[in-house]
């Protein structure tokens, strides 16, 4: 990767992972998914104008097509997000979906995109993933009935992630959609195909803003900046080095788990953490 896109994929870490507390600690259900995308809409609306009339990108069936898929495969993703956070600790389900994600997406970017990483970057990938999986906690205790709904949720999600991160990898450097203007557009849909929810539940939605209004505006604004500057990084470098790498989100979001939400299993985040630093080394060496 160059310089540019690890600085990109660096601050990305750090707006993913704050977007994810605050989700965690509003935890507010279809409400708050339904909310916080339409500020999105709202607060990048100037920027998605000035791309549409200045830059003029083509627009074409193809591009509409992967437009109208980003939209819901995002729209899944933050439901099965929102699902795992209200059953299981931030420090639980954001890495196990994290780390799904790009393990996947590594794999379907070989398989489908014909990209080849280096062994050493395959390696780091793999201790990344390693990294993920002791940080999920004592396996003993996942085997209890109550830990199985926040897996469960996080795996399905990791694997949405996976299918966005590949289509939305074509869309911005195939079909040339400006990253921001299909970041703006998944969100404009999601809040399309939940709005019908949100006039049916008003009283739901006039609750979640006068209780999280901070939340929900946080989110707004941190949530497609991290994914436009990993858009971004897509464009010049491979999605099996960038899906990977950003994960470095996960030592931000457990630590914010520890720290400010007082959960558990410090001993194994920290090897864990330490197994993924290992496997970011190994990325940038490959």
């Amino acid at each position: 990767m160059t310089g540019l896109a690890i600085a990109f994929v660096l601050v990305a870490a750090f707006a993913h992972a704050g977007w994810n507390y605050l989700s965690k600690r509003a935890a507010g259900g279809t409400a708050f998914i339904w909310l916080f995308a339409s500020m999105s809409v709202l607060i990048y609306l100037p920027l998605a104008c000035w791309i549409v009339f200045i830059q003029q990108p083509v627009i074409g069936w193809h591009q509409l097509a992967f437009m109208v898929g980003s939209a819901a495969l995002h729209s899944l993703y933050f439901i099965l997000l929102d699902k795992g956070y209200t059953v299981g600790d931030l420090s639980l389900v954001y890495p196990l979906a994290r780390g799904t994600g790009p393990m996947l997406s590594t794999i379907a970017a070989i398989v489908f995109l014909g990209e080849q990483p280096s062994l050493i970057a395959l390696l780091g990938a793999g201790l990344i993933g390693l990294g993920i999986i002791i940080m999920t906690g004592n396996p003993l205790e996942i085997k209890k009935t109550a830990a199985y709904k926040p897996i469960f949720f996080a795996i399905l999600c990791g694997t949405v992630i996976a299918a966005y991160t590949i289509s939305d990898k074509l869309a911005v450097s195939t079909f040339l959609i400006p990253p921001l203007l299909l970041d703006w557009s998944a969100n404009l849909g999601r809040t399309c195909m939940l709005t019908p929810y949100a006039f049916r539940n008003w009283n739901s939605i006039k609750e979640q803003w006068k209780i999280h209004k901070l939340e929900i505006l946080g989110v707004a604004i941190l949530c497609p900046l991290a994914y436009i500057l990993v858009l971004s990084a897509m464009v010049f470098s491979p999605v099996s080095y960038i899906a990977p790498a950003r994960e470095i989100s996960i030592l931000i979001g457990t630590f914010m788990g520890a720290k400010f939400l007082a959960e558990k299993n410090i001993k194994l985040r920290l090897a864990g953490a330490t197994a993924i630093l290992c496997g970011l080394a190994a990325l940038s060496v490959g």
